[in-house]
């Protein structure tokens, strides 16, 4: 078994920055793509930015340039660093990994377990 576990959240200003953090551990062969998603009151979970093992990136168009994903993998981690945060940031951030667990099998995608991240004056 594959655990995300995720920190960094909290609630800032409109203008601050916050950097989450997601630890993979557990079974570990191989981390392919790794992620982060968010989900506000009564909207749908909708992709963040991602981060493939070879360091592409991809990001919403709402938070390109504000926002860096990173990952280290001597550390299985995917970091994403939050600035210019304005309140429709406001939602709970998951992490995601594509986790291959053995040479012999496919990744397969885990999640975190949620962290809020709340921008209010």
């Amino acid at each position: 078994q594959v655990q995300l576990v995720e920190s960094g959240g909290g609630e800032v200003q409109p203008g601050g920055s916050l950097r989450l953090s997601c630890a993979a551990s557990g079974s570990i062969f191989r981390i392919d793509a790794m992620g982060w998603y968010r989900q506000a009151p009564g909207k749908q979970r909708e992709l963040v930015a991602a981060i493939t093992s070879g360091d592409r990136t991809d990001y919403q168009d709402s938070v390109k340039g504000r926002f860096t994903i990173s990952r280290d993998n001597a550390k299985n981690t995917v970091y994403l660093q939050m600035d210019s945060l304005k309140p429709e940031d406001t939602a709970v951030y998951y992490c995601n990994a594509d986790v291959a667990s053995t040479r012999y099998f496919p990744s397969r995608r885990y999640w975190g377990q949620g962290t809020q991240v709340t921008v209010s004056s």
